[in-house]
């Protein structure tokens, strides 16, 4: 979250201080501040304990545990493959990203945190396509183009009434 995101939210807990002061009703003042009625009752909870201060944001819940040089490095390290890192094959997997970040840099993280990590580092997921060695492209181009259209008739006919079925008791 930016500075300017982080004020402007601050100054919408403040505009609902002020409504609190004037016993406004919470949905009155959901309503008005484009909120849920939740987050109001929450900083209702909070102003009455601690008043106007206990509204301040307290910043973003969790900071990236690795900083954008360790990113670098972690990117350089990805580079450089699996095999590398000691596996016998080239799948980079989310479990094998994680025992990487835990080698190099000592942080933990979640299967869901490295996948997280790796989408703001502008990485995405990508499927090896598998191909058998046994595999007969002209075979398979024959099959698609005289088999399979026999097998896959259409389910309905073309147009109303073309069906060669014969509607019940008119045999």
């Amino acid at each position: 979250m930016s500075d300017a995101e982080r004020q402007r939210r601050h100054a919408i807990r403040l505009r609902a201080a002020d409504l609190f002061k004037h016993r406004t009703p919470t949905a009155e003042i959901a309503r008005r501040l484009r909120v849920s009625p939740r987050a109001v009752q929450r900083w209702h909870r909070s102003w009455k304990q601690g008043g106007t201060g206990a509204l301040a944001s307290t910043g973003p819940p969790a900071r990236p545990r690795l900083d954008t040089d360790d990113q670098q490095r972690l990117e350089a390290e990805l580079a450089k493959g699996p095999t590398s890192h000691g596996w016998d094959d080239q799948r980079c997997t989310l479990a094998r990203i994680r025992q990487v970040i835990c080698t190099h840099f000592d942080v933990g993280y979640t299967l869901p945190g490295v996948w997280y990590l790796l989408r703001r580092m502008g990485w995405s997921f990508q499927q090896p396509a598998h191909r058998s060695t046994e595999r007969d492209d002209a075979a398979i181009q024959v099959w698609k183009k005289d088999v399979w259209p026999a097998v896959n008739r259409p389910r309905r006919p073309a147009t109303p009434g073309s069906s060669s079925r014969t509607k019940p008791g008119t045999s």
